[in-house]
Protein backbone atom coordinates (compact mmCIF):
# COMPACT_ATOMS: atom_id res chain seq x y z
CA UNK A 1 0.00 0.00 0.00
CA UNK A 2 1.54 3.65 -1.42
CA UNK A 3 2.24 5.55 1.62
CA UNK A 4 0.24 9.00 1.76
CA UNK A 5 2.09 12.48 1.23
CA UNK A 6 3.37 13.66 4.24
CA UNK A 7 2.21 17.53 3.28
CA UNK A 8 -1.41 16.35 2.56
CA UNK A 9 -1.52 14.54 6.33
CA UNK A 10 -0.61 17.55 7.79
CA UNK A 11 -2.68 19.56 5.60
CA UNK A 12 -0.49 22.20 4.73
CA UNK A 13 1.13 23.40 1.55
CA UNK A 14 4.53 22.54 0.48
CA UNK A 15 6.13 25.76 1.17
CA UNK A 16 4.56 25.79 4.88
CA UNK A 17 7.15 26.75 7.22
CA UNK A 18 8.34 25.21 10.17
CA UNK A 19 5.76 27.24 12.73
CA UNK A 20 2.78 25.83 10.52
CA UNK A 21 3.71 22.33 10.48
CA UNK A 22 3.58 22.98 14.28
CA UNK A 23 0.73 23.66 14.75
CA UNK A 24 -0.67 21.77 12.48
CA UNK A 25 1.08 18.62 13.93
CA UNK A 26 -0.58 19.29 17.21
CA UNK A 27 -3.88 19.80 16.35
CA UNK A 28 -3.68 16.79 14.69
CA UNK A 29 -1.99 15.13 17.42
CA UNK A 30 -4.43 16.01 19.85
CA UNK A 31 -7.33 14.86 17.37
CA UNK A 32 -5.74 10.92 17.03
CA UNK A 33 -3.74 10.54 20.09
CA UNK A 34 -5.14 6.91 21.57
CA UNK A 35 -6.27 7.85 24.76
CA UNK A 36 -9.15 10.58 22.95
CA UNK A 37 -10.20 7.64 20.84
CA UNK A 38 -10.61 4.34 23.29
CA UNK A 39 -13.38 3.46 20.38
CA UNK A 40 -11.81 3.72 17.64
CA UNK A 41 -8.69 1.28 16.41
CA UNK A 42 -7.87 3.46 13.34
CA UNK A 43 -7.23 6.41 15.46
CA UNK A 44 -3.57 4.61 16.52
CA UNK A 45 -2.84 4.44 12.81
CA UNK A 46 -3.67 8.11 12.19
CA UNK A 47 -1.41 9.29 15.21
CA UNK A 48 1.34 7.52 13.76
CA UNK A 49 1.02 8.75 10.28
CA UNK A 50 0.56 12.39 11.79
CA UNK A 51 3.94 12.00 13.65
CA UNK A 52 6.18 10.34 11.27
CA UNK A 53 4.63 12.91 8.80
CA UNK A 54 6.08 16.04 11.49
CA UNK A 55 9.36 14.02 12.06
CA UNK A 56 10.60 14.01 8.59
CA UNK A 57 8.89 17.58 7.58
CA UNK A 58 10.75 19.33 10.72
CA UNK A 59 14.05 18.21 9.83
CA UNK A 60 15.84 19.92 7.16
CA UNK A 61 18.17 17.29 5.93
CA UNK A 62 15.25 14.74 5.49
CA UNK A 63 12.23 17.04 4.14
CA UNK A 64 14.77 18.03 1.49
CA UNK A 65 15.62 14.56 0.17
CA UNK A 66 11.59 13.85 0.60
CA UNK A 67 11.00 17.16 -1.88
CA UNK A 68 13.59 15.57 -4.32
CA UNK A 69 12.76 11.84 -4.36
CA UNK A 70 9.76 11.55 -2.27
CA UNK A 71 9.28 8.63 -0.07
CA UNK A 72 12.63 6.90 -1.66
CA UNK A 73 14.86 9.95 -0.55
CA UNK A 74 14.42 8.74 3.53
CA UNK A 75 14.08 5.18 3.26
CA UNK A 76 17.14 3.42 4.50
CA UNK A 77 16.43 0.48 2.41
CA UNK A 78 15.54 2.43 -0.85
CA UNK A 79 18.61 4.48 -2.15
CA UNK A 80 17.37 6.71 -4.37
CA UNK A 81 14.47 4.77 -5.27
CA UNK A 82 15.77 2.29 -8.59
CA UNK A 83 17.66 -0.51 -7.97
CA UNK A 84 21.27 -0.32 -9.33
CA UNK A 85 21.14 3.77 -9.05
CA UNK A 86 24.76 5.80 -8.33
CA UNK A 87 23.66 5.43 -4.59
CA UNK A 88 24.34 1.74 -4.94
CA UNK A 89 27.10 2.02 -7.22
CA UNK A 90 28.77 4.18 -4.06
CA UNK A 91 27.25 2.78 -1.12
CA UNK A 92 29.96 0.22 -0.70
CA UNK A 93 32.39 3.05 -0.70
CA UNK A 94 31.10 4.84 1.99
CA UNK A 95 30.25 2.06 4.23
CA UNK A 96 34.13 1.26 4.16
CA UNK A 97 34.97 4.77 4.82
CA UNK A 98 32.46 5.40 7.55
CA UNK A 99 32.33 1.66 9.22
CA UNK A 100 30.11 -0.98 9.37
CA UNK A 101 29.82 -2.68 5.54
CA UNK A 102 26.60 -3.83 4.69
CA UNK A 103 25.96 -5.62 7.71
CA UNK A 104 26.36 -3.00 10.05
CA UNK A 105 28.64 -2.62 12.63
CA UNK A 106 29.42 -5.23 15.31
CA UNK A 107 27.47 -4.39 18.33
CA UNK A 108 29.88 -6.65 20.44
CA UNK A 109 32.22 -3.93 22.45
CA UNK A 110 35.31 -4.76 24.26
CA UNK A 111 35.60 -3.34 28.12
CA UNK A 112 36.63 -0.26 28.99
CA UNK A 113 40.44 -0.22 30.60
CA UNK A 114 40.83 0.78 34.35
CA UNK A 115 43.66 2.36 36.45
CA UNK A 116 44.80 1.77 39.76
CA UNK A 117 47.00 4.11 41.98
CA UNK A 118 49.18 2.43 44.10
CA UNK A 119 51.28 3.78 46.81
CA UNK A 120 54.11 1.22 48.11
CA UNK A 121 56.62 1.53 50.76
CA UNK A 122 60.12 1.86 49.73
CA UNK A 123 61.21 -1.09 51.59
CA UNK A 124 57.93 -3.21 49.49
CA UNK A 125 59.20 -1.67 46.08
CA UNK A 126 62.69 -3.04 46.42
CA UNK A 127 61.95 -6.10 47.92
CA UNK A 128 58.80 -7.20 46.24
CA UNK A 129 55.23 -8.03 48.03
CA UNK A 130 52.00 -8.93 47.27
CA UNK A 131 48.59 -6.75 48.50
CA UNK A 132 45.25 -6.67 47.85
CA UNK A 133 43.06 -3.88 46.40
CA UNK A 134 39.08 -3.10 45.78
CA UNK A 135 38.33 -1.08 42.68
CA UNK A 136 35.02 -0.20 41.26
CA UNK A 137 34.13 -1.63 38.04
CA UNK A 138 31.13 -1.95 35.77
CA UNK A 139 29.97 -6.12 35.94
CA UNK A 140 27.26 -7.68 34.01
CA UNK A 141 24.02 -7.47 35.69
CA UNK A 142 23.15 -10.24 37.59
CA UNK A 143 19.15 -9.38 37.43
CA UNK A 144 19.04 -9.54 33.66
CA UNK A 145 22.29 -11.28 32.95
CA UNK A 146 23.25 -8.45 30.87
CA UNK A 147 20.32 -8.21 28.41
CA UNK A 148 19.22 -4.87 29.89
CA UNK A 149 15.83 -6.20 29.78
CA UNK A 150 13.35 -6.72 32.69
CA UNK A 151 13.04 -10.53 34.04
CA UNK A 152 10.75 -12.68 31.40
CA UNK A 153 11.32 -10.54 28.97
CA UNK A 154 14.14 -10.07 26.26
CA UNK A 155 15.52 -7.29 24.08
CA UNK A 156 13.70 -6.51 20.92
CA UNK A 157 15.14 -5.93 17.06
CA UNK A 158 15.27 -1.82 16.86
CA UNK A 159 12.83 -0.56 14.38
CA UNK A 160 14.44 1.72 12.99
CA UNK A 161 18.05 0.05 11.74
CA UNK A 162 16.20 -3.58 11.86
CA UNK A 163 19.23 -4.47 13.62
CA UNK A 164 22.09 -3.19 11.98
CA UNK A 165 22.90 -0.64 14.37
CA UNK A 166 23.25 1.83 10.63
CA UNK A 167 20.62 4.26 8.95
CA UNK A 168 21.33 5.13 5.70
CA UNK A 169 20.63 8.92 4.73
CA UNK A 170 20.26 10.73 1.51
CA UNK A 171 22.22 13.50 0.29
CA UNK A 172 21.35 14.53 -3.23
CA UNK A 173 23.47 11.56 -4.91
CA UNK A 174 25.30 10.18 -1.98
CA UNK A 175 24.24 7.84 0.81
CA UNK A 176 26.12 7.05 3.72
CA UNK A 177 25.77 5.03 6.85
CA UNK A 178 25.38 6.50 10.44
CA UNK A 179 24.40 4.96 13.87
CA UNK A 180 21.27 4.08 14.23
CA UNK A 181 20.06 6.98 16.78
CA UNK A 182 17.56 5.01 18.28
CA UNK A 183 19.24 2.23 19.82
CA UNK A 184 23.05 4.23 19.23
CA UNK A 185 24.45 1.46 17.25
CA UNK A 186 23.31 -1.77 19.43
CA UNK A 187 20.41 -3.15 17.23
CA UNK A 188 18.61 -3.29 20.18
CA UNK A 189 15.32 -1.91 21.72
CA UNK A 190 14.34 -2.71 25.29
CA UNK A 191 10.35 -2.30 25.81
CA UNK A 192 10.99 -2.79 29.87
CA UNK A 193 14.34 -2.25 31.04
CA UNK A 194 15.85 -4.19 33.90
CA UNK A 195 14.65 -2.38 37.22
CA UNK A 196 18.28 -3.25 38.54
CA UNK A 197 20.34 -1.53 35.95
CA UNK A 198 18.04 0.69 34.28
CA UNK A 199 18.61 -1.30 30.89
CA UNK A 200 22.26 -0.88 30.75
CA UNK A 201 22.91 -4.71 31.30
CA UNK A 202 25.90 -3.49 33.67
CA UNK A 203 25.94 -2.21 37.45
CA UNK A 204 28.26 -0.61 39.08
CA UNK A 205 30.46 -2.75 42.08
CA UNK A 206 33.63 -3.57 43.87
CA UNK A 207 35.93 -6.34 43.57
CA UNK A 208 38.80 -7.42 45.65
CA UNK A 209 41.86 -8.36 43.67
CA UNK A 210 45.36 -9.90 44.63
CA UNK A 211 48.14 -7.47 42.98
CA UNK A 212 51.78 -9.26 43.07
CA UNK A 213 54.32 -6.45 43.19
CA UNK A 214 57.51 -7.50 41.66
CA UNK A 215 60.79 -6.31 43.28
CA UNK A 216 62.45 -3.65 42.11
CA UNK A 217 59.23 -1.65 40.45
CA UNK A 218 60.09 2.34 40.43
CA UNK A 219 58.03 5.12 40.04
CA UNK A 220 55.33 5.14 37.54
CA UNK A 221 55.79 1.52 36.47
CA UNK A 222 52.59 0.02 35.46
CA UNK A 223 51.22 -3.79 36.25
CA UNK A 224 48.90 -5.34 34.32
CA UNK A 225 46.37 -7.42 35.35
CA UNK A 226 44.63 -9.25 32.19
CA UNK A 227 41.11 -9.38 31.89
CA UNK A 228 40.05 -7.20 35.42
CA UNK A 229 38.83 -3.69 33.84
CA UNK A 230 35.29 -2.89 32.63
CA UNK A 231 32.74 -5.79 31.77
CA UNK A 232 31.82 -6.39 27.71
CA UNK A 233 28.76 -5.31 26.41
CA UNK A 234 27.09 -7.93 24.93
CA UNK A 235 29.26 -10.77 25.66
CA UNK A 236 32.78 -8.47 24.57
CA UNK A 237 36.22 -9.11 26.69
CA UNK A 238 36.57 -7.71 29.49
CA UNK A 239 39.13 -4.70 29.34
CA UNK A 240 42.30 -4.44 31.58
CA UNK A 241 43.28 -3.17 35.22
CA UNK A 242 46.65 -1.11 35.02
CA UNK A 243 48.30 -0.86 38.73
CA UNK A 244 50.58 2.62 38.68
CA UNK A 245 53.20 2.36 40.87
CA UNK A 246 53.87 5.51 43.31
CA UNK A 247 56.77 5.53 45.98
CA UNK A 248 55.80 6.95 49.30
CA UNK A 249 58.64 9.14 50.54
CA UNK A 250 61.15 7.44 53.01
CA UNK A 251 62.79 9.02 56.20
CA UNK A 252 65.98 8.31 55.01
CA UNK A 253 66.77 7.40 51.57
CA UNK A 254 66.10 9.23 48.54
CA UNK A 255 65.91 6.90 45.16
CA UNK A 256 67.36 7.69 41.84
CA UNK A 257 67.00 4.90 39.26
CA UNK A 258 68.56 1.60 41.24
CA UNK A 259 70.57 4.02 43.72
CA UNK A 260 69.91 4.85 47.14
CA UNK A 261 70.92 8.51 48.51
CA UNK A 262 70.91 9.42 52.27
CA UNK A 263 72.81 12.41 54.43
CA UNK A 264 74.61 11.45 57.23
CA UNK A 265 75.32 13.69 59.91
CA UNK A 266 78.82 13.29 61.90
CA UNK A 267 80.25 15.77 64.30
CA UNK A 268 83.05 17.93 64.38
CA UNK A 269 85.28 16.27 65.85
CA UNK A 270 84.67 12.39 63.70
CA UNK A 271 85.19 14.88 60.24
CA UNK A 272 88.46 16.33 62.00
CA UNK A 273 90.45 13.34 63.59
CA UNK A 274 88.47 10.74 61.73
CA UNK A 275 86.62 7.49 62.72
CA UNK A 276 84.70 4.75 62.08
CA UNK A 277 80.43 4.94 61.72
CA UNK A 278 77.13 2.74 61.15
CA UNK A 279 75.45 3.73 58.05
CA UNK A 280 71.59 2.21 57.21
CA UNK A 281 71.33 0.30 54.24
CA UNK A 282 67.84 -1.35 53.46
CA UNK A 283 68.98 -4.90 54.80
CA UNK A 284 71.15 -4.03 58.00
CA UNK A 285 73.11 -1.63 58.88
CA UNK A 286 77.51 -1.30 57.15
CA UNK A 287 80.17 0.71 58.79
CA UNK A 288 82.59 3.44 57.17
CA UNK A 289 85.64 4.28 57.75
CA UNK A 290 85.60 8.49 57.79
CA UNK A 291 89.20 9.80 57.14
CA UNK A 292 90.81 12.56 59.05
CA UNK A 293 90.19 16.14 57.85
CA UNK A 294 86.82 15.21 56.09
CA UNK A 295 85.06 17.72 54.75
CA UNK A 296 81.24 18.57 54.45
CA UNK A 297 79.67 17.22 51.90
CA UNK A 298 81.78 14.38 50.84
CA UNK A 299 79.80 11.01 49.51
CA UNK A 300 80.78 7.70 50.48
CA UNK A 301 79.86 4.92 47.86
CA UNK A 302 79.16 1.17 49.16
CA UNK A 303 78.72 -1.00 46.10
CA UNK A 304 75.61 -3.19 45.34
CA UNK A 305 73.62 -1.28 48.88
CA UNK A 306 71.11 -0.08 46.52
CA UNK A 307 68.31 -1.22 44.57
CA UNK A 308 68.07 -4.28 42.06
CA UNK A 309 65.60 -3.09 39.33
CA UNK A 310 62.95 -5.56 37.82
CA UNK A 311 65.08 -5.24 34.38
CA UNK A 312 68.29 -5.08 36.13
CA UNK A 313 70.90 -7.74 36.87
CA UNK A 314 72.88 -6.23 39.80
CA UNK A 315 72.25 -3.74 42.04
CA UNK A 316 72.49 -0.25 42.63
CA UNK A 317 74.52 1.25 45.24
CA UNK A 318 74.35 3.66 48.13
CA UNK A 319 75.61 6.99 48.55
CA UNK A 320 76.10 8.41 51.99
CA UNK A 321 76.74 12.08 51.88
CA UNK A 322 78.18 13.15 54.77
CA UNK A 323 77.33 16.58 56.95
CA UNK A 324 79.27 18.21 59.57
CA UNK A 325 77.02 19.21 62.59
CA UNK A 326 78.24 22.17 64.49
CA UNK A 327 77.69 21.54 67.80
CA UNK A 328 75.37 23.62 69.97
CA UNK A 329 74.34 23.74 73.93
CA UNK A 330 78.07 24.45 75.28
CA UNK A 331 79.12 24.83 78.18
CA UNK A 332 81.73 27.43 79.09
CA UNK A 333 84.51 25.00 78.90
CA UNK A 334 83.79 23.70 75.36
CA UNK A 335 83.16 27.24 74.60
CA UNK A 336 86.79 28.10 76.17
CA UNK A 337 88.39 25.36 74.80
CA UNK A 338 86.81 25.96 70.68
CA UNK A 339 88.18 29.47 71.35
CA UNK A 340 91.74 27.96 71.87
CA UNK A 341 91.72 26.17 68.73
CA UNK A 342 90.86 29.09 67.57
CA UNK A 343 93.49 31.32 68.77
CA UNK A 344 96.06 28.36 67.54
CA UNK A 345 94.97 27.77 63.91
CA UNK A 346 94.74 31.69 62.65
CA UNK A 347 98.56 31.51 63.18
CA UNK A 348 98.85 29.16 60.42
CA UNK A 349 95.31 29.54 58.51
CA UNK A 350 96.20 28.99 55.20
CA UNK A 351 97.50 25.35 56.39
CA UNK A 352 94.45 24.50 58.57
CA UNK A 353 91.54 26.50 56.57
CA UNK A 354 92.64 25.68 53.21
CA UNK A 355 89.11 25.69 51.27
CA UNK A 356 88.77 29.42 52.81
CA UNK A 357 92.21 30.51 51.94
CA UNK A 358 91.91 29.48 48.28
CA UNK A 359 87.80 31.30 48.67
CA UNK A 360 89.34 34.56 50.11
CA UNK A 361 92.05 34.39 46.80
CA UNK A 362 89.35 34.27 44.69
CA UNK A 363 87.44 37.09 46.29
CA UNK A 364 90.33 39.06 46.30
CA UNK A 365 91.13 38.40 42.51
CA UNK A 366 87.59 39.28 41.86
CA UNK A 367 87.29 42.62 43.26
CA UNK A 368 90.78 43.00 41.98
CA UNK A 369 89.53 42.47 38.38
CA UNK A 370 86.42 45.06 38.45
Amino acid sequence: MAKRDFYDILGVNRDASDEEIKKSYRKLAMKYHPDRNPDNPRAEDHFKEVKEAYEVLTDPQKRAAYDQYGHAGIDPQAGMGAAGGFSDAFGGIFDEIFGGGRGGRSNIYRGADLRYNLEVTLEQAAFGTETKIRIPTMEACDSCRGSGAKAGTQPKTCPTCQGSGQVRLQQGFFSIQQTCPKCHGTGRFIAEPCTSCHGAGRVKQHKTLAVKIPAGVDEGDRIRLSGEGEHGINGGPSGDLYVQIHLKAHPVFQREQNDLHCEMPISFTTAALGGEIDIPTLDGAAKIRVPPETQSGKTFRLRGKGIKGVRSHAHGDLLCHVVVETPVHLTERQKELLRELEESSRENSAQHNPRAKSWMDRVRDFFAAT
